[in-house]
């Protein structure tokens, strides 16, 4: 089992450890209610070290990921900037979606655990043809600290750069080793930083003594949720392709000379009868979960990912569906048929109720 830098001060701090992605991570250290409105309405620190982090050296690293990605490298590269979207394969399925960060002509990039080794692999593999050195960075542990309080928490940490408080959303900096970006998973402003590993002890206790709430993998879920922000492996998988995963946004067709991997399969997609990712909410009494079937006067989809929100103070999800839904449809739930209004997925915006 891998173990973070922060693993003891988990434990100290009584936290629930749960296997995740061959993760010993915290699920909880009170209640995922509590936390989960620690961030919502002042700040919450998550240790979030089990993500991959790669460095790039030399060669022709932007030509390497125009190839790679299906967003355009180019919207950062003359930029402190970060940029989201999708790795694919020729088939035009999601292999995941991440992160890459662009700042003093560096890139580094932050995608999921669980796919770190398949990741690692395709990047090396088409590095090569582009004189590009891949580097894991396992060295690195990464702090998240997010909520309308979060940003002055982090501006009264010993050590942080103060020019953090002119980043824009998705904008990043270099200090040295460390990276500061204005980037996150729960939908609140704050920030995510990338540190060595020795120096994140430091922070993490610093962080709690100024007030921050120490989150857990539950309520990271809930309020990703709230977010409408997917997470791989249950809202998209190497199945699906991005159309039909609500990252359409993130494919950047406008260079018609860029080939990127997956191009020629995504322009033989008909988008008018792709099924989309939509918001659902339960009108009635349960608890959505993966995997319930979903219909409409139209057709019918599944729910992909549901818990109850402890903002709404209701049972939400993320479904796909066939195109032609309404307002509301149906969930099947324990052999009994019940009311769900479909919304947008982004059911919080900046911890307001959008839907």
């Amino acid at each position: 089992m891998n173990k973070t830098a922060l693993n003891n001060a988990h434990i100290k701090l009584g936290a629930k450890m749960v296997n995740f992605s061959h993760w010993e991570m915290p699920i909880s250290y009170t209640s995922l209610i509590e936390e989960h409105h620690a961030v919502r309405n002042t700040a919450g620190i998550f240790d979030v070290s089990h993500m991959s982090v790669f460095d790039f050296k030399g060669g022709d690293q932007v030509a390497f990921f125009e190839k790679i990605f299906a967003n355009d490298i180019k919207k950062i590269c003359n930029d402190d900037r970060a940029i989201y979207g999708a790795l694919l394969n020729e088939e035009g399925g999601i292999l995941d979606d991440l992160i890459i960060y662009h700042a003093q002509d560096k890139f580094r990039l932050v995608s999921n655990c669980s796919t770190r080794e398949q990741n690692r692999q395709w990047y090396e593999k088409h590095a090569v043809e582009f004189g590009v050195e891949v580097v894991e960075r396992s060295d690195m542990g990464i702090l998240a600290i997010q909520g309308p309080d979060a940003l002055n928490k982090i501006l009264s940490i010993e050590g942080i750069n103060p020019q953090v408080n002119n980043l824009r959303s998705f904008g990043c900096m270099f200090d040295g080793d460390k990276l500061y970006a204005r980037t996150g998973y729960t939908g609140e402003d704050g920030l995510e930083i990338i540190v060595p590993s020795v120096d994140i002890n430091q922070l993490w206790d610093q962080a709690l003594r100024l007030g921050c709430t120490p989150i857990g993998l539950g309520a990271r879920d809930t309020l990703r949720l709230e977010a409408g922000l997917n997470l791989y492996g249950n809202d998209m998988t190497i199945e699906n392709h991005p159309y039909e995963s609500n990252l359409g946004w993130t494919i950047d067709m406008t260079d018609e000379n860029r080939q990127f991997i997956g191009k020629e399969a995504l322009l033989s997609i008909d988008q008018s009868k792709s099924q989309k990712i939509v918001g659902i909410i339960l009108r009635d009494k349960g608890v959505l979960r993966s995997g319930y079937e979903v219909t409409h006067d139209e057709g019918k989809g599944v729910v992909l990912s549901g818990s109850y929100s402890p903002t709404l103070q209701s049972s939400i999800g993320l479904a796909r569906v066939d195109q032609g839904y309404k307002k509301d449809g149906k969930v099947m739930i324990r052999n009994k048929m019940l009311n769900i209004d479909f919304v947008s997925p982004r059911f919080i915006v900046r911890g307001k109720i959008s839907v």
